[in-house]
């Protein structure tokens, strides 16, 4: 019986990813921001839209992103870079109003209006994440066997991401969303901020 991914391969990849999971990044944080400011229904939009990025990033990678990579370098880098940018963009943001005297919240901290969704917003913060650059530039490729058709292999690499992240960022996200009560304490929204 010939099976689509290498068996051994398959569990180190599931450990390794694992980790990435949990470890906390722009999506997970972004997760957390997520159900603070809008709730449990937009934690699982933006999840939703942080793995239809994934997706897109798969997609390239059976395509060959690593080709593409090593043939346009420049390119990728401007990637990773506005990537970062938007990160420390948001890292600037949340130290700055932690830094501002606390106030007493106006009704709710859920009131946050925004222009678009959280299936945007997740596409868009997981797409310019530079830890997804590095995921499928260099982490993914090892994983693959050079012996065995890259789709099937793809197919089920992606099924195990999408899994883990699901779990991680929602949990994270609910964790958010639980948090917005403390939030009304002027002292711990400045102290979380």
């Amino acid at each position: 019986m010939h099976l689509p991914v290498n068996p051994q391969l398959y569990v180190a990849f599931c450990g390794v990813m694992a980790v990435l999971a949990v470890t906390p990044g722009p999506a997970n944080l972004f997760s957390i921001a997520t159900g603070m400011e809008r709730g449990r229904r937009a934690v699982l939009l933006a999840v939703a839209g942080m793995n239809g990025a994934t997706l897109v990033w798969f997609g390239a990678a059976a395509l060959g992103l690593g080709a593409l990579v090593t043939a346009f370098p420049e390119a990728f880098r401007w990637i990773a870079i506005a990537g970062a940018v938007y990160v420390g963009w948001l890292g600037v943001s949340s130290i700055r109003g932690a830094l501002r005297p606390p106030t007493p919240p106006e009704g709710s901290v859920r009131a946050v209006q925004t222009r678009r969704s959280a299936f945007v917003d997740g596409f868009l913060v997981q797409l310019a994440n530079p830890k997804a650059v590095l995921f499928f530039t260099a982490v993914l490729p090892p994983f693959l066997d050079v012996d065995r058709p890259a789709a099937p292999q793809l197919a089920l690499f992606a099924a195990a991401v999408i899994l883990m992240d699901v779990v991680t960022m929602t949990t994270y996200g609910f964790g958010g969303a639980a948090l917005v009560r403390r939030m009304d304490e002027p002292r711990f929204r400045q102290g979380f901020g």
